[in-house]
């Protein structure tokens, strides 16, 4: 997932439950929940993968907040989550700027707990047996 695409901002509210607490009734989950990130996850989907318990990332994938370039707060509670993932300073400027991260530089921050060449699923799955 990359987030949300900003045209559903101009159109009528709709019904059922927001982001936020279905990443809420991941992130309290009794079962370990893996992300396998590949290509991007920003918005929305950074947020996601932020609220599972592991992360894994695919060498040349990329995370983000972008919304902020458009003058837009994260929504999902992603500035909550990613500085007690990361430390103040760090998310600072991911949350700030909107640049995207590359997966080593997530790797060294701790966003990321994995940075694998290989198929993504399958080492989500391993990691996911491992704990």
């Amino acid at each position: 997932n990359s987030g949300a695409d900003i045209r559903g901002f101009s159109s009528p509210k709709r019904q059922g439950i927001g982001l936020g607490p279905i990443i809420s009734l991941i992130e309290r989950s009794e079962k370990p929940v893996v992300a396998a990130i590949e290509g991007i996850a920003l918005g929305g989907g950074l947020e996601v993968a932020l609220g599972c318990h592991y992360r894994i990332a695919h060498v040349k994938a990329q995370m983000g907040l972008p919304e902020v370039t458009i003058g837009l707060l994260p929504g999902a509670e992603g500035t909550q989550r990613l500085p007690r993932l990361i430390g103040v300073p760090a998310a600072l400027d991911i949350i700030t700027t909107g640049r995207h991260i590359p997966a080593t530089e997530a790797l060294k921050l701790g966003l990321v707990d994995e940075v694998v060449e290989e198929n993504t699923d399958e080492a989500g799955i391993r990691l996911a047996n491992k704990v």
